[in-house]
């Protein structure tokens, strides 16, 4: 304290400055406040652009982007870990709209009603809306929508004589007359033991008239419905062999590289991917169609909900700070410049009549379709239990270790024991 005292003292005599001067500077400095989140790989760079634009706009904030591993149950435990441990290692929460529940419920999200009104929520999609609430409160601002759907390669189709499929059959049918493997395959989808298998089998479930789990409770999976699904999943690799053997490895970004290097017909992946399909180095520009997932007969066409947005933990010292960043990265130009970027899907609905977007992408429209028909997963706080329950049977039926009506039966009972858990 000496020494700094003395230092003003010099300071004021050679250069005429005030130790209040110089104090305003130090506290300035201290002042800056450091606002962390984990998120997957950059891909694009959009993240860091929107946050330099940020920071150059609120010098008194610094945002730390972690990049973290491109598996997002990995980032989920790394989140839950941390908020276990009741630390402050994450200002924010860049989330899947599967752990919310998780997440709310055990009192690691702080409520938003406060800051995102009734008003401003009207400007996005109901959907993400609906999804980023847990027990009447809203713990989360959406800045990128999703729904499951099917790609396919309208070129061929239409070469063939074929039209784009309705039903499992016809989607089956079309794809083994069009497939030549090694070289193109029928079909590519997410089969890998993860969550992307459960959003995958879901949406065959929900088109088949059936369910994991009704709003009361009650599960679903061991209904004869619930095993056509799977079964028709399995029979795509093993018996109808429409379904590259690899496939039970692919993520999204595995199925999308086979669509797009033209090694397959028919993929369902995410919206994401229409824009890496149409640019200029893509091997498919301009050759490919997108419509809502087939079903079973009788059935109709569902899309898992996913999307992702931004809460803000409960343990962080700096909640207006994350506020503030977080409705930056809501905003409308930052979700237009991410959809044009990296071809992340706006939650703002008047994005989907911007002339811009629609002049660009004219399949805002299907896009439209696909979404009115998605489906939200269970909104329960042992979701992540649930699913891995149902992650490891899916993955034994596809690997043929267990029958599909076994591995499902299996799940239901694991899944009944898991809800009357405490």
């Amino acid at each position: 304290m000496k020494i700094f005292i003395f230092g003003c003292l010099i300071s004021m005599l050679l250069m005429g400055g005030s130790c209040k001067e110089s104090a305003q500077l130090r506290a300035g400095s201290e002042a800056k406040v450091t606002i962390r989140y984990l998120t997957a790989p950059d891909v694009g760079g959009f993240s860091k652009e929107m946050i330099r634009k940020f920071e150059k706009l609120n010098p008194d904030i610094h945002i730390e982007m972690v990049e973290g591993p491109a598996a997002p149950n990995t980032r989920e435990d790394m989140y839950s870990a941390s908020f276990m441990a009741k630390e402050d290692t994450y200002d924010l929460l860049y989330m899947d709209i599967a752990w919310l529940p998780k997440f709310a419920a055990q009192g690691w999200l702080r409520p938003l009603d406060d800051r995102f009104s009734k008003e401003s929520q009207a400007e996005f999609l109901s959907g993400d809306i609906e999804g980023s609430k847990y027990q009447g409160k809203i713990y989360r601002l959406p800045t990128q929508s999703d729904g499951g759907m099917l790609y396919y390669r309208k070129d061929l189709l239409k070469a063939n004589g074929l039209n784009p499929p309705e039903t499992w059959n016809d989607l089956a049918t079309a794809a083994k007359k069009l497939q030549s493997p090694p070289q193109i395959w029928g079909f590519v989808f997410q089969g890998k033991q993860y969550e992307g298998l459960v959003c995958d089998y879901l949406e065959l479930a929900w088109g088949n008239q059936t369910t994991l789990m009704d709003g009361e409770g009650n599960v679903h999976l061991d209904s004869p419905q619930a095993a056509q699904a799977l079964g028709w999943l399995v029979d795509a690799v093993h018996k109808d062999k429409i379904a590259p053997p690899g496939v039970l490895t692919y993520q999204e970004e595995e199925a999308r590289h086979m669509f797009q290097e033209g090694k397959a017909v028919f993929m369902r992946n995410w919206p994401y991917a229409w824009n890496l399909l149409q640019n200029d180095q893509s091997p498919v520009k301009g050759k490919v169609g997108i419509m809502p997932m087939v079903h079973g007969n009788g059935g109709i066409s569902a899309a898992t909900l996913g999307g992702w947005g931004y809460g803000i933990s409960s343990f962080s010292k700096n909640p207006e700070a994350a506020w503030k960043f977080i409705e930056f990265a809501a905003s409308s130009e930052n979700q237009k410049l991410s959809y044009f970027k990296s071809g992340i899907l706006p939650t703002r609905k008047a994005l989907f009549h911007d002339a811009e977007i629609v002049k660009a992408s004219p399949h805002m429209k299907e896009l439209g379709q696909v979404l009115s028909h998605a489906k939200a997963r269970p909104a329960h706080p042992l979701y992540a239990r649930i699913s891995d329950s149902l992650q490891m049977h899916l993955s034994a039926a596809l690997s043929l270790q267990e029958k599909p009506e076994a591995a499902l039966a299996a799940a239901a009972k694991e899944i009944r024991l898991i809800l009357t858990s405490k």
